[in-house]
């Protein structure tokens, strides 16, 4: 059985829903609204209930402020990869590789990833990543550079993208 703890952290784009397991960073989820529906997917998931706990990985909290303030360009946080699999991880293993404050299409980071042709499953990846912000899903683009959606909130998208150019500056 799996052992999981969640904590909630506010940032500027909403509260981050925290999941951890005994192997890292099971997920973080940016909620726009209390963060029920997040917990109780990732439950289902994880086949387990995750506990509450405020103490939990004070230094990833301290992290998402250090980013968000302008400061922090890549996070050192343990990742727990049982909630994806085959070319999914292998997309996103890609996206962490996109540098601070640049993009790249779908098409670019399939290409990064060993399958070229496989743009669109780069974009089931980024929409189904169990984690925001910290795999940047966020620096992907569409191939004509436009932003594309960002799990139905392209202002958070935009915004990240705007901080990230502003802080690299």
């Amino acid at each position: 059985m799996i052992s999981a703890t969640y904590t909630v952290h506010p940032t500027p784009v909403g509260d981050a829903l925290l999941v951890f397991t005994d192997e890292g960073l099971v997920a973080l989820h940016v909620t726009h609204d209390d963060g029920d529906d997040a917990l109780a997917a990732l439950s289902l998931a994880l086949r387990a209930l995750p506990g509450r706990d405020d103490a939990v990985d004070g230094d990833l909290r301290r992290q998402l402020d250090e980013y968000f303030e302008g400061s922090r360009r890549t996070f050192e946080v343990t990742l727990d990869w049982r909630l994806t699999h085959g070319f999914t991880r292998e997309a996103l293993e890609a996206v962490r590789e996109i540098p601070y404050a640049r993009v790249a299409s779908y098409g670019e980071v399939a290409a990064m990833a060993g399958r070229a042709r496989a743009a669109r499953a780069v974009g089931t990846a980024c929409a189904t990543t169990p984690w925001s912000i910290v795999v940047p899903v966020h620096r992907v683009v569409r191939s004509d550079g436009s932003m594309g959606e960002y799990g139905g909130h392209p202002e958070v998208k935009r915004f990240l993208l705007d901080l990230e150019a502003a802080a690299g500056e």
